[in-house]
């Protein structure tokens, strides 16, 4: 089991399986008939203490519904696409917290003016030429508190026809701008952060509603494909007395103890039953390919391999619990109600983001800077220790006259949140319901399973009994035909009921929200969410 445990991804180990063979072996006096459990014991206490994995060996896919659920969990192809999600939504984690990186930004451009201006000596002109080139270069980072800081450096040249030298200036200075009003305070700049996390973790919930119907629908298939198999060795071995019937009933003619008229019933019983057979084989086969497509076992020929199934022999008494507790486990695990709690502290956090758009911008800056001048590039920024700087401090200041845009974004936000809470009381309601019902089909289909086991003892009498009377003249063919076909049916629905009880299980714990956790499987959504 540990190599298989390896084999699968991190986000879905396997750590037992134990408890996801308790609630199968009921199956196995009516799915097995006697010696048919062959396969149990070699899949079981007879297995090589290195797993080998089944999709490894070529021919018949051999699996026990432990097996089924890890090849599921493994290959599946949606759930492969449904993986990738938490994945894509934590990139935009990375995307939000890249509003504060730091940023370096670099300028570098050169030009020549040409032109006239007055000349010194009286009212002629002169003409002159300027080249000049300018270089900067800043790092900026904004910080969650609302503040914008910068560093830089620039140089700039000039070479003038009107003076005899060059002129350098260098230049040395930071900027500070912090918000007062509006994006003010680490709450309002990491909103966008924290919903990026809320809807990773949102995904994570989707991930495990999503595998938790998977598990569950492997589980159906996989109990429906042992009742179809089941289904054509009922229906055959029916087949089989009926045949022996219609040979009985041909002798029974011949020495004249029945009329002729009576083999027409026994004919037409031959025929139904052919024609059950030939629909159950047609089941087995849609059964046995839904299987397939959900495990999708790696290597070629998928759909041409034959499934085995290998059953637990045995299965322990399982004891229904008073139907509040899965009421209280739903509360806490089921996936949908978490991701509607994600939802809601989302709403909260766009609350804070609304609110803020609607106060007006006003924002404190203080630029500070030293110069050096000379006319040599490297004696300018020699000379910044000099008298040289600047200075300034200011205000700036931004108000929307209506700032309609804000308001609606708020109350917007203000709507969907109380939606989404009134989903939330709705969604609690939905999924307490549904967990009470299917508490009722698991109580309803356990006591079908002796009704429907009283049926097929009763339908097993009957046919005797009209047997034995039409051997001695006191019944007709038809009523034989009558009993064989009640006593299959009986038997069908039998082996059904037990199916339909443990598939009743499957659903009440994929309900409440606890089929993962009573199966060993470790996956994202764990724990529950608790609103502040």
């Amino acid at each position: 089991m540990e190599t298989t445990c390896r084999r699968l991804t991190p986000m879905f180990r396997i750590y037992s399986m134990l408890l996801g063979c308790m609630s199968f072996g009921l199956l196995m006096p009516l799915l097995f008939p006697a010696g048919a459990a062959l396969d149990a014991a070699e899949g079981t206490a007879g297995q090589p203490s290195e797993f080998q994995s089944p999709m490894a060996a070529p021919g018949p896919l051999k699996i026990t519904m432990v097996e089924a659920v890890l090849i599921s969990l493994e290959n599946n192809a949606s759930l492969a696409v449904q993986r990738l999600n938490p994945a894509i939504r934590q990139t935009s984690e990375t995307e939000a917290a890249a509003v504060f990186d730091p940023v370096l930004n670099a300028e570098v451009a050169a030009g020549r003016t040409e032109g006239e201006r007055l000349a010194r000596s009286g009212a002629e002109t002169e003409a002159f030429t300027n080249d000049e080139a300018e270089g900067s270069i800043s790092l900026s980072q904004y910080f969650p508190t609302g503040t914008t800081v910068a560093l830089e450096a620039g140089t700039e040249y000039t070479d003038s026809s009107l003076y005899e030298d060059s002129f350098y200036e260098a230049r040395l200075g930071m900027t500070v701008n912090q918000a007062l009003l509006r994006g003010l305070g680490r709450d309002v700049n990491l909103v966008r952060l924290r919903q990026a996390r809320l809807e990773t973790r949102m995904s994570e919930y989707e991930l495990r509603g999503f595998s938790e119907a998977l598990v569950a629908e492997v589980e159906h298939t996989y109990w429906d494909y042992a009742l179809a198999l089941r289904q054509i060795e009922i229906v055959e071995e029916s087949l089989k007395v009926a045949r022996q019937q219609l040979n009985e009933t041909e002798q029974l003619i011949e020495v004249g103890r029945l009329a002729r008229a009576e083999l027409a019933a026994v004919q037409a019983e031959v025929a139904a039953q052919e024609q059950a057979l030939i629909e159950a084989r047609a089941n087995r086969e849609s059964m046995r390919l839904r299987l397939l497509r959900l495990l999708n076992p790696p290597g070629p020929g998928i759909w041409e391999r034959d499934v085995t199934l290998i059953y637990e022999p045995t299965l322990p008494e399982i004891r229904l619990e008073p139907v509040d507790q899965y009421v209280a486990v739903a509360m806490r695990m089921r996936p949908i109600l978490n991701q509607t709690r994600l939802e809601i502290e989302r709403g909260d956090l766009e609350l804070v983001k609304t609110r803020n758009g609607l106060l007006p911008r006003l924002d404190l800056f203080v630029t500070l800077g030293k110069s050096g001048y000379a006319n040599a590039f490297g004696d300018a920024f020699n000379r910044l220790d000099g008298d040289s700087y600047d200075a300034q401090t200011g205000l700036t200041f931004q108000l929307p006259l209506f700032n309609r845009e804000a308001e609606a974004l708020h109350r917007r936000a203000q709507l969907t949140r109380e939606q989404t809470q009134k989903a939330l009381a709705n969604l609690a309601q939905l999924v307490e319901v549904d967990v009470r019902t299917a508490h009722i089909d698991v109580d309803r289909t356990k006591q079908q399973i002796a009704a429907s086991s009283a049926t097929r003892r009763f339908d097993e009498e009957k046919l005797r009994t009209e047997t034995e009377k039409l051997r001695v003249g006191r019944s007709t063919s038809y009523l034989v035909a009558q009993a064989q076909r009640d006593l299959l049916s009986s038997r069908i629905a039998e082996v059904r009921a037990l199916v339909n009880y443990i598939k009743a299980l499957i659903d009440l714990y994929r309900l409440d929200g606890s089929l993962l956790e009573r199966r060993g499987i470790a996956a994202p959504g764990r724990e529950p969410v608790q609103l502040r």
